[in-house]
């Protein structure tokens, strides 16, 4: 496994991030264990979740999951750097409470210590807004934030799915009031889906945020989607039934092919050649399939394999050039 800082921290995270969301929709307490113990040994010490994974009446399934398997001890806890998320309604969905949703002091207060009580452990690493929440002004937001890094309850800030804007929003906020501000940004990005580069990536990057990919693979489409659908495979099926780029994915299976690679492997090692890209999060719902993902951090790939990706899947480039003079 190779390792990098997170953004400007002197964190230390593996390039793959282990993401947990299937624990408990899609994958039991068992298995969940075992891919969680297959990531530390194979040197995968980032793990990522939500308060809300586990979803609709089991939100929260997900956190006790990891919790549980903190508790088996053998210093699981101490090797990993656990990164959460919070921002949804911990409410039935039923239910409409004022203040069960977004990053109000309150709600912030409130789901960190959620989330503590369900991972069973003391301290959360990386706390992650999961969503930008227009209606909070980032003053309130990092008062909130400070006081629980002051009682040791969060070491680390982060976002998710925030705009450039954003992030430069936050970044000066923090910086007028003394505060450390943010360190990572969770964004949508992978060969499929490239706008992150237009403002996101570069925002990330002028600020010290280490960039954290989710849906690496575009939903199974970068997977082996076509190899897989005809072969009666289920989730790769379903996503390319929805796809409008076939013949493009086709191309890039051909591409994967012609140099030797699987497509979802060579689709995580494109992420780990982009700047500012701390580790895309793989959501194995196997053994089998971290064991996979792992396998792209030792690839190297070849000039001439990045420059047709880049004929095949163009990305926007970064504004205002993208679409400006």
């Amino acid at each position: 496994m190779e390792y990098t800082q997170l953004g400007r921290t002197g964190l230390k995270v593996s390039r793959i991030v282990l993401g947990t969301m299937n624990f408990g929709p899609a994958t039991d307490e068992t298995e969940s264990h075992a891919i969680m113990d297959a990531a530390l040994d194979a040197g995968v010490n980032f793990f990522d979740t939500a308060n809300v994974y586990g979803w609709g009446e089991n939100k929260g399934r997900t956190e006790r999951i990891i919790g549980s398997w903190f508790a088996k001890g053998g210093g699981r806890r101490e090797k990993v750097v656990i990164a959460t998320k919070g921002f949804g309604s911990m409410a039935p969905d039923d239910t409409h409470w004022p203040n069960e949703a977004r990053l109000s002091a309150l709600n912030i207060r409130r789901s960190v210590e959620g989330s503590l009580r369900r991972l069973g452990t003391d301290h959360i690493d990386l706390y992650q807004f999961h969503h930008v929440d227009r209606r909070t002004p980032w003053e309130e937001i990092w008062q909130a934030m400070d006081v629980l890094v002051q009682q040791g309850k969060v070491l680390y800030t982060g976002s998710s799915n925030h705009a450039g804007w954003h992030l430069a929003q936050a970044s000066e906020t923090a910086r007028r009031l003394g505060s450390y501000g943010l360190v990572s940004e969770q964004c949508l990005y992978n060969l499929v889906e490239r706008r992150a580069e237009m403002e996101v990536i570069p925002a990330a990057r002028a600020y010290g945020l280490g960039v954290i990919p989710w849906s690496p693979l575009a939903g199974g489409l970068l997977g082996g989607a076509i190899r897989r659908s005809d072969e009666g495979g289920g989730r790769s099926a379903e996503a390319l039934a929805k796809a409008e780029n076939r013949d493009q994915i086709q191309r890039y299976e051909d591409l994967a092919d012609k140099y030797g690679l699987k497509p979802g492997e060579l689709a995580l090692a494109w992420l780990l050649t982009r700047p500012g890209v701390t580790g895309p999060v793989v959501g194995p719902r196997t053994a089998a399939q971290l064991e996979s993902a792992v396998l792209a951090v030792g690839l190297r790939l070849p000039e001439q394999l990045l420059t047709s990706l880049e004929e095949l899947f163009p990305g926007p480039g970064e504004s205002p050039e993208a679409f400006a003079w």
